[in-house]
């Protein structure tokens, strides 16, 4: 079935897809993370460092870095970027004082050498609340539309439900499928 063809394409099913997990505190980089790895969401404080998780999505395993967003921690980011296949930039969509400065954030790091042409998949979180920006809109904000070096996907969602987080992650599948024919 699907699950095999995903192994023959990307090798052996023990190698992992390194995933690079960031956004500014508070975006809800945790909350996905754990309904990535189907945990229980609890109560989450906020990261202090890292967390990595592996995490078996569409029949590929995924290791999850999340790394804190809080800003003295930012400048330490780029110190985890090496070997990244995808890198996954979450969105709090209902701070719409923070757009500019998370998209600041974002131009930066993909100007970082070791993200050169890697896919971006921009998940515009907290779509549950009703001060949420929609998706075009953080898009916009974001500018990515001037992202021409890299294939990129801006996904809403809720981390806290789960809705649109699954699409998210068959876009890149999607990726991975496409970058290896």
């Amino acid at each position: 079935g699907l699950l095999s063809v995903l192994r023959r394409l990307k090798g052996s099913p023990e190698q992992e897809l390194r995933i690079v997990l960031l956004g500014l505190d508070n975006a809800g980089k945790t909350t996905l993370l754990r309904r990535l790895a189907r945990e229980e969401l609890g109560t989450i404080t906020p990261t202090q460092g890292f967390n990595i998780k592996s995490v078996q999505s569409q029949g590929l395993r995924l290791s999850v870095w999340d790394i804190g967003g809080q800003r003295a921690v930012r400048p330490y980011w780029r110190q985890y970027l090496g070997s990244t296949d995808v890198l996954i930039y979450v969105i709090d969509s209902a701070d719409q004082k923070r757009f500019e400065e998370t998209g600041q954030e974002l131009a930066e790091l993909t100007e970082q050498e070791s993200l050169l042409g890697v896919p971006l998949l921009v998940f515009a979180n907290k779509q549950d609340l009703a001060t949420a920006a929609p998706a075009a809109e953080v898009a916009e904000g974001l500018s990515l539309h001037t992202y021409r070096d890299r294939e990129w996907q801006i996904q809403p969602c809720s981390a806290l439900s789960g809705e649109g987080v699954q699409d998210g992650m068959n876009w890149i599948s999607s990726q991975i499928i496409n970058r290896k024919k």
